[in-house]
């Protein structure tokens, strides 16, 4: 089920959808080398086939690990021949030097239109010579949605799925196998195909009835209700957020218990993530940060270690003040930027650090604070349009950001009489 083209790409809209970066290299035909990374199963070897076979050049793939520099040779040797190959290369992360130095080359000439795959941070792993030529994607879980889709084409096509099988299954089962799979859709294909040839079909009917149970034992994730209404999983997490909004330990952890019982380890520390600088942050930002530290060991423990901490954070979080004074504060200043308000930055806080700009009068009039006694002293930093505009609303749930607002307020009103008198040059 591989797609043929980017119209048969499964999710990842933001990259291969009409209009989006990689469908407009693909359009004007102006492909550059790109590395994908993101989760195992999530679309980064489907992705390099579509480009392939959109644009008609030809197809490699290599791994990096495994494959030697003769390979690599093979294909230069062919874009040499053909004017341009596409090659895939799996595990990016770990080509070695020698390899390396030899693919820099093809790259600049254009031979070889290289996708990287790696399920690692590439500005982490990879070296700065690939990196720097390349641009850099991220590939993102599949939702239960875009699985279910491709699911439903594996179903019913004749040729490259499971269309020439006499099939029956039930919505609710696609739905569990999308949802059950954690955005993996190798992992969901290769569950449904398990099924399908693995449980007999009715002697009489000759149908093959896809039950729930038989999805259960081929993907090996039992199916469990969100609650007694049969809430979809979307719910649950919106549920898991809210109830540590509410500060609600017990329901957190509740939902926290339906999360990891789907293995959606990753949905997981990205919402908790979410919520420690959502929902608590300025009122106990050691929360916050610990929350963080939690999901990088749930993450390196994984499941069903990874509880450990992700439940030490829930607590923490539940039962700490709450401030969303944070997000309300960047979403105001980024609503007057998409309306347009701003105006020139002031010309006493323009760079003054290149020749000519004192003849512009770039910097001009600038105080350096940490030349007062107390490392401060008023001078406006805000456009003339938004002088006065004040973006951040401190609260006072817990003592520190009522420490925050207080120094908040001082430094504000300062700021506002002293520039009565002290004014910049213009």
């Amino acid at each position: 089920m591989r797609p043929r083209d980017l119209s048969e790409v499964v999710g990842q809209q933001h990259l291969v959808a009409p209009g989006k970066i990689i469908n407009r290299m693909v359009v004007s035909k102006q492909l550059s080398s790109m590395i994908l990374y993101g989760p195992p199963g999530t679309g980064k070897t489907s992705i390099a086939s579509a480009i392939a076979g959109s644009t008609k050049y030809a197809f490699r793939k290599l791994n990096a690990a495994t494959d030697s520099k003769k390979d690599l040779q093979a294909v230069a040797a062919e874009g040499k021949m053909s004017g341009t190959v596409i090659l895939l290369l799996d595990e990016i992360h770990r080509l070695d030097k020698t390899k390396q130095d030899f693919l820099l080359p093809e790259l600049e000439s254009g031979r070889i239109v290289l996708i990287g795959a790696t399920t690692e941070n590439p500005y982490m792993t990879i070296n700065p010579a690939i990196r720097s030529r390349c641009q850099i994607f991220e590939v993102t879980p599949l939702s239960p949605e875009d699985i279910k889709i491709a699911l439903k084409r594996a179903l019913t096509d004749p040729e490259r799925g499971l269309g020439q099988l006499p099939l029956e299954i039930s919505d609710a089962t696609l739905t569990f196998v999308a949802q059950r799979t954690n955005g993996d859709l190798r992992s969901a294909l290769n569950g449904l195909e398990l099924a399908a040839k693995s449980t007999p079909a009715d002697p009489e009917t000759g149908v093959i009835t896809l039950k729930l149970t038989d999805l259960e034992e081929s993907i090996q994730k039992k199916s469990f209700s969100h609650d007694k209404n049969g809430d979809a999983h979307y719910d649950v997490i919106s549920a898991f957020q809210k109830s540590i909004r509410g500060s609600d330990t017990d329901a957190a952890l509740h939902y926290l218990a339906r999360l990891v019982t789907a293995g959606d380890l990753p949905i997981i520390m990205r919402r908790l993530m979410v919520i420690a600088y959502e929902d608590i942050g300025l009122a106990n930002p050691a929360a916050a940060a610990r929350a963080v530290t939690a999901c990088q060991a749930a993450e390196r423990l994984g499941l069903p270690e990874a509880r450990i901490p992700l439940a030490d954070a829930v607590i923490e979080l539940c039962i700490s003040p709450k401030s969303n004074s944070g997000i309300m504060a960047m979403d105001a200043a980024m609503a007057d930027v998409a309306a347009g308000k701003g105006g020139q930055v002031p010309r006493h806080l323009q760079d003054a650090h290149y020749a000519g700009a004192k003849k512009l009068g770039h910097g001009d009039g600038y105080q350096y604070p940490h030349d007062a006694a107390n490392d401060w002293l008023p001078q406006q930093y805000l456009p003339d349009p938004l002088a006065q505009r004040q973006y951040y609303q401190p609260k006072a749930n817990g003592k520190i950001e009522t420490a925050f607002g207080e120094q908040y307020y001082r430094l504000k009103k300062a700021q506002q009489q002293g520039l009565k008198t002290i004014r910049p040059k213009k």
